[in-house]
This record gives structure tokens, C-alpha cells and sequence, in this order.
């Protein structure tokens, strides 16, 4: 864990920092604010040393609950790679925190399907000097399949492009519905301590960007804009050739995420396990994310060539790619009654639709140049093999 002076020293140097700019530009968006305590070189929360992610951090991940998430995500790799035509295979993460969901699935293709993981070269895209060191750390053992490279590096790529949990994390406008008009939140400097004023939106994209989309926020309500999100989608879309997108994060379809009920949007901090509604304390020290616009990213991109195969709740996708069979054989090669439930109240958490990942974490799976395949994590509920009684 870093040094608790260290990191109040850095904290108090972004907020420093972020009140120069406020002071010089009369005010700053708050994607501008967002970005900087997650971003900055020297000080953002995702820049720095620190320990982010299991019990020990701030917030927990699909990944870091159990290595069946990855295990499973292996299965969907196999499929794809088959539908692909057996080629040199590149996976490619972008995002992928300490490299565990990296981790699990290249140690199960290793296992399972040592023939494809010969040919497979798993690439990551990361902005943070220390997760990559990390990474570099934790995937040591797979060095010869493993390297780092830049998002416009993968022109023309074939394969499969996987994010977990990192279009939550790109910074997003805050904004507010009043008198029939967007008008968007800007952070300012009150005494001291950091405010908000309503103002004329940053840019004519914002307004643009619910034209687009076909849904906006009620009247009253206040709600997130991720520009970059759509943009992301369509880069990505026009850098891959062929193959698949996963996107695996949690969020809801437009109409849900701006429906009138919404009133506060989803803007969210965590820190050492506790929801933090206040983003403008412990600023680079806490994490911040707004939940994801599944609508926008499907929209964004089908214009980039992709079509979407898939897109459910992540329960429903672990479920079709063998939740129930892995977790019976696992528990049935546990002897400790103890540690079988332990094990069961775990792996509960990937799919317990309340209290849980299950139903708020959303997969989309979009293709490219790959027709209409019937994908394994698609299989209806119906179709799954009861287990043994």
C-alpha cells in the first residue's frame, strides 16, 4: 500500500493543480475535472502507485473475484478462434488493470487448448506506466505471448478485441435537463473548496450527441455524456479488419439509463469498498465511473462495420458458457464442506443478479466480416444440460 503522506501529497498537488486551471479558465467541464484525477501523468488514480483492485483496494472486478470468469472467457476465445479459420490469433485487451483477466484465460488456453495458444499472441493497450509493470509482473510466465502497444497500432487487426470495465472509467459531461434545455455542469472554485455552476454546454456535441442517440434525460434530471465512448467504438471498428469486440462492463440500453426515475444519473466513486457520491473529495485518490450506454456503443458501431451478435446480462452469458457444470466440478473436487461453500458464495457473486454482478455488468459481443454465428454464451437458458441429480 503506498505511503499515506505520499499519496495526501499527491492529492494535494492534482488539487493544486486543478484549481490553476479552474482559475484560468474561469471554470472546467467536469469530464476536464474527471479525467485529470484519474488520468494526470504524476497524480491520477490510475497513473500512481496504489493498490486499486481486491480486498485490500478500492473495488473489485469480475476477474479478481474468481479465475472461472476468465476460464470461462477462454471457452468464447475457443469458438471464435474456430469461426476465424484456425489462424495465428491475436487477442487484444485494452484496459486490463493488474492483468488477471489476462492472466486466467491465457493460463486456460494453455491448459485446454494448447494448440491454439502456440499460435496466439496476446496483445495489451495501457496508459499506465505502473499497470504495465504490473502486468509485465503478473504475466511474466507467458512472456513469449504476451506485448504492449498503442490502440493505432492495430490497424487491420484480426481477432478478438476485449475490454473489461474500462469504458466506465472514460471521463463523461455532466449535465441537467431545465426548462427544456441541456445545460452542463461545470466545476468551479467556492472559498476555497470545489463547486458546480450550470451552464450553456461546452460544446454543441453534447445537444448533437442525444440527437443522435434518441433519448435524453427528463426534465429535472441530471445525467452523464460519455463522448468518448461512441468514438472509442468506432475507432476500434475501423482499426479491426475481422473478428469480434467484447465489452463487458455495466451499464444499461439508453431508454433505461435516461428514464425519468434516473434523477441523479450514475455517477459514482469508490473508495476502500464504500460508495463515495462526492466526487470532489479525496480527488486522485478515489475511483470514479458513470455507468455505460450500451445503446451508444451498439449505435457507434454498427457505423464502423460492426454488428451486434450478442448483449445480456453477464449472468446469462457465464451461464451459456458452462457457470453451472464448472462450479458443480469444482465443488465435487472440494472435500472440505467448509471450503465447498466458501467457494460457492464466491462464484455466487458473478451471478447473483441483486447484491451481485449478475444482472448491472452487461457483455455486448460485436462482429466483423464474421456472418451471424450462433456464439456458445448464447445458449438459451432452456438449452443448457441439467446436471446430473
Amino acid at each position: 500500500m503506498p505511503d499515506n503522506n505520499v499519496a495526501d501529497g499527491r492529492q494535494s498537488a492534482l488539487e493544486k493543480y486543478l484549481q490553476q486551471r479552474i482559475a484560468a479558465k474561469g471554470g472546467i467541464t467536469f469530464a476536464e475535472f474527471m479525467g485529470h484525477c484519474l488520468y494526470h501523468p504524476e497524480y491520477g488514480y490510475y497513473m500512481t502507485a496504489r493498490r486499486r483492485i481486491g480486498k485490500e483496494g478500492d473495488f473489485f472486478t469480475s476477474s479478481s473475484v474468481h479465475v472461472l470468469f476468465g476460464r470461462l472467457l477462454a471457452r468464447q476465445v475457443q469458438q471464435m478462434d474456430e469461426l476465424l479459420g484456425g489462424a495465428p490469433l491475436t487477442i487484444t485487451e485494452q484496459g486490463a488493470g493488474e492483468g488477471h483477466l489476462a492472466l486466467d484465460i491465457l493460463d486456460a488456453l494453455q491448459a485446454d487448448a494448447p494448440e491454439l495458444y502456440a499460435r496466439l499472441g496476446y496483445r495489451l493497450v495501457e496508459v499506465s506506466p505502473e499497470n504495465r509493470r504490473r502486468q509485465a509482473e503478473l504475466l511474466a510466465g507467458h512472456a513469449g505471448r504476451v506485448d504492449w502497444c498503442r490502440l493505432e497500432d492495430l490497424q487491420g487487426m484480426e481477432g478478438i478485441f476485449l475490454s473489461n470495465e474500462l469504458v466506465d472509467a472514460l471521463p463523461v459531461h455532466l449535465v441537467e435537463k431545465q426548462d427544456g434545455d441541456i445545460r452542463e455542469i461545470f466545476v468551479v472554485e467556492e472559498s476555497g473548496e470545489f463547486g458546480e455552476e450550470c451552464r450553456k454546454p461546452s460544446t454543441s456535441a453534447i445537444v448533437e450527441h442525444f440527437r443522435w442517440l434518441g433519448a435524453a434525460p427528463a426534465e429535472g434530471n441530471r445525467a452523464e455524456v460519455n463522448l468518448e465512448a461512441p468514438r472509442w467504438m468506432r475507432k476500434v471498428g475501423d482499426l479491426l479488419r475481422r473478428g469480434f469486440v467484447v465489452t463487458i462492463d455495466y451499464g444499461y440500453p439508453a431508454a433505461e439509463l435516461y428514464a425519468p426515475f434516473r434523477r441523479g444519473g450514475t455517477l459514482m466513486c469508490y473508495h476502500r469498498h464504500r460508495a463515495v457520491e462526492d466526487p470532489y473529495q479525496r480527488v486522485g485518490s478515489q475511483d470514479m465511473t458513470a455507468h455505460v450506454d450500451f445503446s451508444a456503443l451498439q449505435k457507434a458501431g454498427g457505423e464502423a462495420g460492426l454488428e451486434t451478435l450478442y448483449f445480456g446480462e453477464q449472468y446469462r452469458f457465464l451461464l451459456g458458457l458452462g457457470f453451472v457444470e464448472e462450479l458443480l466440478a469444482m465443488q465435487a473436487g472440494e472435500p472440505d464442506p467448509q471450503r465447498a461453500q466458501a467457494l460457492r458464495l464466491t462464484l455466487k457473486n458473478l451471478i447473483l443478479p441483486e447484491g451481485g454482478m449478475g444482472e448491472t455488468f452487461k457483455v455486448l459481443v460485436q462482429g466483423k466480416g464474421v456472418g451471424h454465428p450462433e456464439l456458445l454464451c448464447a445458449r438459451r437458458l432452456s438449452d443448457l444440460p441439467l446436471p446430473p441429480v
